[in-house]
């Protein structure tokens, strides 16, 4: 995706680019040349982050549940290329017993702060750019205890592709990466539940978590000309997860409660 001499350096932004999928999201397209804008809800670690990546890029704070933030955001990046939404949480509790406050709470991040990012980054996309969001095996693939990320995130596989026909005439390419289970600081707490990531691994055909560089590349070639003829997809990156069953999360986590 390198950008020529003669060429000025594309623009990004990476929501979310302050840790995991993100960051490493944000040094694979500046080191493809992109002029990376490094936004994250921890305003501080964005700045470090941008430091560490030196000049010319910068940072800027974000809430993608506050259109206020998000609109401010794109208003000061200016004209862009690249939109990449990495930012997302999940909580766990079987539907039954979940406050429906922890339900909307992720549908406010992963689902309705991703229409946010759509709406303002389709405003400010120069005609060609392209948009990225980073959804999840969640998206296809249910997992009890996982409500409200399944549903967030199943939602943002069809939300992507409605964007992808009200931008295409303008030649914008709207796209998603659905990771399998990534070793991230979002993740870690599961990591942390005895059997959780031996599930994870024996249902993933090339048996290995993924990590971040492995997304991180699947946005930069959706970002790049050899995608130029694809848009409204949603790239499984899971090392072969989709193929078998979904770990049994919940089970493991109700059985580290019972042992405590």
């Amino acid at each position: 995706m390198s950008d020529s001499s003669d060429r000025p350096a594309r623009k990004a932004v990476v929501i979310g680019g302050a840790s995991g999928i993100g960051w490493a999201t944000a040094q694979a397209l500046a080191a493809e040349g992109c002029r990376i804008t490094v936004a994250d809800l921890n305003a501080a670690g964005a700045r470090s982050r941008a430091a560490e990546l030196g000049a010319p890029h910068t940072a800027a704070a974000v809430d993608v549940t506050d259109e206020d933030s998000v609109q401010r955001l794109f208003d000061d990046a200016g004209p862009l290329d690249i939109a990449v939404k990495c930012a997302g949480f999940s909580n766990v509790g079987l539907i039954t017993d979940m406050p429906v406050a922890d339900f909307r709470a992720v549908i406010d991040v992963c689902l309705t702060g991703s229409m946010i990012v759509m709406k303002h980054a389709g405003r400010h996309l120069r005609d060609g750019g392209s948009l990225v969001s980073i959804t999840s095996l969640n998206g296809r693939q249910p997992g009890a205890g996982m409500s409200a990320y399944c549903a967030a995130k199943a939602g943002l596989s069809m939300l992507t592709q409605v964007a992808a026909l009200e931008m295409g005439p303008r030649g914008i390419r709207v796209n998603a990466v659905a990771p399998g289970f990534v070793h991230t600081p979002l993740t870690a707490a599961a990591a942390s539940v005895p059997g959780v990531i031996e599930d994870y691994v024996d249902n993933t055909a090339l048996g290995r978590a993924g990590t971040p560089q492995d997304i991180a590349n699947a946005v930069v070639y959706l970002c790049s000309p050899g995608s130029s003829w694809l848009t409204g997809e949603v790239l499984d990156i899971n090392g072969g997860a989709h193929l078998k069953r979904y770990p049994d999360v919940m089970g493991h986590v109700m059985r580290l409660v019972e042992q405590s």
